[in-house]
């Protein structure tokens, strides 16, 4: 219990003993007795009584994230600056004081009636700049600074909210939505949405001594046609994407084939073209060969002979003319075959 509570207890207290003087003194009269202390007793308690309730109602407590308005009762004008948290002294029946909050406080107005802070749908209703219709639920958090709770006084009294923050809110909302496609804002531009309508009303409460600590659009709804169609259009895109994934896929693959057999070509052609060039090769040994060595290709003729060939028969216009004599030069263990060659014709 604080201490001007305490005064006020004590003050009862005091009024009790009067009243019990007053009882005592009708007690001693009714007896042909004295009642002369009975009277002290009902004065003294008295007097007590409303001096301490005079001292306790000059006693203000300001709890902490509260601040006071002291208004003078005669002029009407405002003691500068509001009192701040603590114990502190006015003079009763001249001075009133009105106790303001200070700590973050909320206002919300949604279309479910439990969260709002009117009952029923209190969901602030806009029209986009296409002409959809659409719901907002929101979350307003703000805050009262203690140099300016006169101001808010002299402007709104407690009214502030009713009469300042929810109008002004909705106000913005309903105009900042009319500068948006319904699409927009059901898509990426809901951010950028609430970001403005945040932005503007912050602006409006600096001017009316609130502090916006933060604005929520906690729900955005659409009319059921709207938000059918852009569900059917955002199917057709996946389908779409699908689609267009699955060219690009059969691209890939066709492209990867293509290039399979072009480089499976260009190493068939590196092939036959090593092979050539060994094929060009080995003939050009041969040719140094045989221009070297005339009856090379004689030698080689006789040496593939079967073991057992007797004789050949060879036409009239055959090219080769074999001198034996011919092969016993090419070596000196050269053995020639035996080959009786009867040329007809």
């Amino acid at each position: 219990m604080n201490f001007g509570g305490l005064l006020s207890v004590v003050a009862i207290l005091a009024f009790g003993v009067g009243i019990l003087g007053v009882a005592f003194a009708f007690t001693l009269a009714s007896q042909n007795r004295p009642a002369r202390g009975g009277y002290m007793l009902a004065l003294v308690g008295f007097a007590a009584g409303i001096v301490l309730f005079i001292i306790s109602s000059g006693i203000l407590i300001v709890q902490p994230a509260r601040a006071a308005v002291i208004v003078n009762v005669l002029s009407g004008e405002l003691e500068q600056p509001a009192r701040s948290p603590g114990t502190s002294i006015i003079i009763p029946g001249l001075q009133e004081y009105i106790i303001y909050q200070t700590d973050q406080r909320e206002y919300t107005m949604s279309g479910i009636s439990s969260e709002g802070r009117l009952q029923g749908d209190d969901a602030v209703e806009a029209l986009t700049v296409d002409g959809q219709e659409i719901r907002l639920d929101i979350t307003v958090l703000y805050r009262i600074d203690r140099n300016d709770v006169n101001q808010i006084h002299l402007n709104w009294q407690n009214r502030y909210e009713s009469d300042f923050i929810r109008p002004t809110v909705r106000a913005v909302a309903r105009d900042v939505v009319s500068q948006f496609e319904a699409e927009a804002i059901y898509g990426l531009e809901r951010e950028a949405l609430g970001g403005r309508i945040s932005e503007l009303v912050a602006q409006r409460m600096i001017d009316e001594g609130l502090t916006l600590t933060s604005l929520l659009v906690r729900q955005i709804d659409f009319n059921d046609a709207f938000a059918n169609s852009i569900e059917e259009k955002q199917i057709e895109e996946q389908k779409l994407q699908r689609a267009r994934t699955e060219a690009e896929r059969v691209r890939t693959e066709a492209s990867g084939r293509a290039d399979g057999e072009e480089e499976s070509a260009r190493g068939r052609a590196n092939a036959r073209k090593i092979e050539a060039e060994a094929e060009a090769e080995a003939l050009r040994v041969i040719s140094d060969q045989i221009a070297a060595n005339p009856n090379l290709i004689q030698y080689l003729y006789v040496a593939n002979l079967s073991d057992n060939v007797s004789f050949a028969l060879l036409p009239s216009n055959a090219p080769f003319i074999f001198n034996v004599d011919d092969f016993t030069q090419l070596g000196g263990d050269f053995e020639a075959p035996e080959v009786d060659l009867q040329i007809e014709g």
